[in-house]
């Protein structure tokens, strides 16, 4: 039997010393650790599906917490599945003892940690839905102040109607007119356009 660790964070500037911390605690020797550091959206990671593939009937994985394992209820319950019932390996979820395969393989045992697990697993899903939906209220509300996001709105330069004039009566060529403005072809066709939409407005 191996023992082994499995840690996620959500991308590559997240620290995982917490996990790793918690799985070294466990007894889980460094050589047999595995973390992704990419989101959990699904199981096509390469350090989870490295670690799938060395995992044997028998051995013993250990995570920090459910939620390293999925995003959502479904992903969760599934992934659990496999490992247990079709890799026949054994999980402990540091964060939530009752959580340990090993501890209660009887009927009441099973039963409980299934409950268990489902309610982790809803808990789990829940939390993230309301993480997004406090992200999407904390923008519009930001965005209600006037905070702008993303890249900074390109500045025309000063003679921009006047070169767009030129450029229109062909004395301008296409690609010159991108170096003059310092924007890329999809920007300067956007300024173009908005251009025209406000010479159209001031009757022009």
């Amino acid at each position: 039997m191996q023992v082994y660790g499995y840690a996620r964070v959500s991308s590559v500037d997240q620290n995982e010393e917490r996990q790793v911390v918690a799985l070294r605690g466990a007894g889980v020797a460094i050589e047999n650790m595995f973390i992704d550091k990419q989101s959990g959206v699904d199981f096509e990671r390469d350090v989870y599906k490295r670690m799938m593939g060395r995992l044997q009937a028998g051995d013993m994985l250990y995570i920090v917490s459910i939620d390293r394992l999925g995003r959502s209820y479904d992903e969760i319950q599934e992934q659990w599945r496999v490992l247990t019932r079709e890799k026949g390996v054994d999980i402990a979820v540091i964060d939530m003892p009752l959580l340990d395969t090993t501890r209660s393989k009887d009927l009441l045992g099973t039963f409980i940690s299934d409950l268990v697990l489902q309610l982790l697993s809803f808990v789990a899903q829940n939390e993230r839905e309301n993480i997004r939906k406090r992200q999407a209220e904390g923008i519009a509300a930001a965005k209600a102040r006037g905070v702008r996001f993303g890249r900074p709105e390109k500045e025309l330069p000063a003679d921009f109607g006047e070169l767009v004039g030129r450029w229109e009566r062909g004395e301008v060529a296409t690609a010159d007119m991108l170096e003059l403005c310092d924007m890329s072809r999809s920007t300067f066709y956007a300024k173009v356009r908005e251009y025209r939409g406000l010479r159209l407005d001031n009757g022009q």
